[in-house]
């Protein structure tokens, strides 16, 4: 047996969110780092930064101990956030709902499908993560309000690691199943809706300018693709904008109706959202703009 004096020093282990980070990339994730006791990412371009070289994660970790992001378009991933309702009462879509988790099970219900928790798992400080891999089409994108206490992220986003600590409280692995792939009618469910047919303006003589018409397909492509949480904010805005064109005198407000209804429909119906909630924010969002009125000028006009 060795002595002491000649026997070789252990090396010590990684630590802990270094290794966090390492296991990370064993998975085969894409990581960067976040501020300490933190989910703000250290580098401005994160996802671009985001990597699975063994040596760059050591040497960020040495640096210090940052907690650990996973970009998730890189890495391949669909994560679903589901928070606790925080003492806020479920709309009536969701009755009875007390978490992301509720929703979801219902949500999987209603399309006769199983709850997917089967599925890598995170417990977060405010509920927990299912990671699933994405799908290569089409491409899901981060979403925010999905459903009821349901957040999305995907290319464009990013997710905390297990293993990394905020200040409200751990991330931690609650299942090491294998990461499943997204199922098939959370696919369906989570892609977004396709862009709204062409509006055909009709916009009287002298008033038929490209600015005009661009204007109106960029404000009507917002409302069709908003996603649950964003809907009444996004149709405000977009109707306030064209109302501002209406009481500019060079949108007719029939037209600027229209095409907003038109753009809004797809959502009648859809996690509580009616068309009567439509049509008054519509008009709601078109007084404001006149009230504020857009003057084109000659030579957008011309």
């Amino acid at each position: 047996m060795s002595s002491p004096a000649t026997m070789r020093p252990c090396p010590s282990s990684p630590p802990r969110l270094m290794r966090a980070a390492l296991e990370a990339v064993e998975a085969g994730h894409a990581v960067f780092p976040l501020q300490p006791l933190s989910k703000k990412p250290v580098p401005k371009d994160w996802e671009a930064t985001a990597s699975r070289d063994p040596d760059q994660i050591r040497a960020w970790w040495e640096a210090m101990p940052y907690n650990v992001g996973i970009a998730c378009g890189p890495s391949g991933l669909l994560v679903i956030d589901l928070d606790d309702a925080k003492g806020q009462r479920a709309p009536d879509r969701w009755s009875g709902a007390h978490h992301g988790r509720d929703v979801l099970a219902q949500r999987a219900a209603e399309d006769g499908e199983l709850y997917p928790g089967d599925t890598y798992t995170v417990r977060t400080p405010s509920g927990q993560h299912l990671y699933f891999r994405a799908p290569v089409e089409p491409e899901l994108r981060s979403r925010v309000g999905c459903w009821w206490r349901v957040d999305t992220r995907g290319a464009g986003g990013y997710v905390v690691a297990a293993g990394s600590i905020t200040r409200p409280g751990r991330y931690r692995a609650v299942n090491q199943a294998a990461i499943a792939p997204l199922p098939e009618w959370l696919v369906t469910a989570l892609t977004p809706p396709p862009p709204p047919d062409p509006v055909d303006l009709e916009l009287p003589a002298g008033q038929a300018s490209a600015y005009v018409a661009a204007a109106v397909d960029g404000e009507t492509l917002a409302v069709a693709t908003a996603s649950t949480g964003q809907r009444h904010n996004t149709l405000l805005r977009a109707a306030a904008r064209l109302g501002g064109l209406v009481g500019g005198g060079v949108l007719d407000q029939h037209t600027a109706e229209t095409a907003l209804y038109g753009a809004a429909r797809g959502h009648i119906g859809q996690d509580g959202f009616t068309e009567r909630e439509v049509t008054r924010t519509i008009q709601d969002g078109l007084a404001w703009g006149q009230a504020r009125p857009r003057y084109i000028s000659a030579e957008h006009t011309s």
